[in-house]
């Protein structure tokens, strides 16, 4: 019997009305990490915290679980303003099913531990679950690609790379596989061409081999699975990397692939001599961060690039809100006016089009590791629920921490349409 059409707009309604008949539960309420020593059920590590439940708690506790790299905040925080936490109180977002569903509401749905709105550079709204607060670190994933394509976009403005050059100019380990003979600009772009499949549910994948190197999972789905045979040999993202091989030409198109991040930090590293968490540490100081913030560390003690961020939400917020004012804080130009620019230029949007796995965000283009709408606001996007926007027209921050049971959730387009619906309405109230 053939599958049934797949109808998004019945599927977003039916998740609402599940979350709403059972909420998701928090990790205290469902006894995880509870007790000395927690019960075996109870326990979350390594071998499960990318799994539900236990991602409740693991994703705000990377640090118990990995060895992680510090990127240290200053001595004195530099204060955000806030000028309200319940702003957006009474909001209501118009779904994609046509209904008109209360923030709140989604917010539960989508297991939002943090949420954050800035706007004109003020707090109007923050919102917190799930044993999260305003001092507890989260993970971002793929939202870290986006910090890394800024670090790399300033080193080619500032000339220590050029983004012309071959990555196997810069990281001669690289000449041979798919990245060797991809010039900067394809790293920065996503724009390789290489045989590589983001599949998280298949052990065997080039994507669960990459979490397996990098130290993020233990490799088999299952404790206990033997290591398929593609993961011999890989004792680090220095072995994983020279693995990958080409598939069809380069550049003309969008393929995201996680490696590609980690081969474009291991050229920036190797183009500056400096390793990508040394130079985020400037940045974070300069932001005048609330806290240290850290990258998983993968069995060679790299940065885990492509997906290894944890920080608290409000110190992504003023990530953010330095690039809303075009790399200045507190009137001193951090980040120089140009890098940003260059972002906001973004990419083509007809080959960001071309890749179905991205259709409910079509209309996007693609620049240095930062997906931009219209050349009016940058966006960062993570599994799991993960999001950074940054609207220069409405002058709105966004950001959204998060712990969906699965890596991509179908209520993520209505996220998606929220935080657009909720920058028009503070650009206009």
């Amino acid at each position: 019997m053939p599958n049934p059409p797949f109808d998004p707009v019945a599927l977003i309604t039916q998740a609402y009305a599940a979350a709403r008949a059972e909420p998701p539960r928090s990790w205290h309420e469902q006894g995880l990490m509870a007790g000395f020593p927690p019960a075996p059920e109870a326990r979350v590590k390594r071998s499960n915290f990318m799994r539900a439940p236990y991602n409740r708690w693991g994703f705000q506790h990377i640090d118990r679980l990995l060895p992680t790299i510090t990127v240290r905040a200053p001595r004195a925080a530099h204060p955000l303003e806030i000028r309200s936490t319940h702003a957006l109180d009474a909001f209501t977002l118009r779904s994609l099913s046509g209904a008109q569903v209360p923030l709140a509401e989604h917010l539960a749905a989508t297991c939002t531990d943090g949420f954050l709105v800035l706007a004109n550079g003020s707090v109007v709204h923050e919102h917190y679950a799930n044993g999260h607060g305003p001092e507890q670190r989260h993970i971002m994933f793929s939202v870290t690609k986006s910090l890394i394509g800024t670090l790399g976009q300033a080193a080619v403005h500032d000339g220590r790379l050029d983004d012309t050059k071959l990555a196997g100019d810069y990281v001669p380990e690289l000449r041979g596989s798919a990245f060797g003979d991809a010039t900067v600009r394809h790293l920065l772009d996503m724009a390789v061409g290489i045989d590589y499949r983001e599949d998280y549910a298949d052990a065997t994948s080039e994507s669960s081999q990459f979490g397996y190197a990098c130290g993020l999972t233990p490799g088999p789905l299952a404790e206990g699975d033997p290591l398929p045979p593609e993961y011999a040999g890989l004792d680090s993202l220095y072995t994983f990397l020279p693995r990958l091989r080409k598939r069809g030409g380069h550049g003309g198109f969008f393929h995201y692939v996680t490696a590609t991040t980690e081969a474009l930090a291991w050229v920036i590293e190797r183009a500056t001599g400096e390793a990508c968490h040394v130079q985020l540490e400037r940045l974070w100081q300069a932001l005048g961060c609330e806290r240290d913030g850290f990258f998983i560390a993968d069995p060679l003690g790299r940065n885990v690039a492509g997906a290894g961020y944890s920080a608290t939400l409000r110190d992504i917020a003023r990530f953010g809100q330095m690039l809303l004012d075009r790399g200045q804080v507190d009137g001193r130009q951090v980040l120089p006016r140009a890098v940003i620019d260059t972002l906001l230029a973004g990419g083509s949007v007809e080959e960001f089009a071309r890749n179905e796995d991205f259709a409910p965000f079509h209309g996007l283009s693609y620049k240095s590791q930062w997906y931009v709408r219209n050349g009016e606001a940058l966006v960062a996007l993570g599994v799991h629920g993960q999001m950074l926007v940054v609207d220069f027209a409405a002058r709105v921050v966004i950001v959204k921490q998060s712990s969906t049971p699965e890596a991509i959730d179908l209520l993520g387009i209505d996220t998606w349409l929220a935080v657009q619906q909720i920058a028009a309405h503070l650009a206009h109230g």
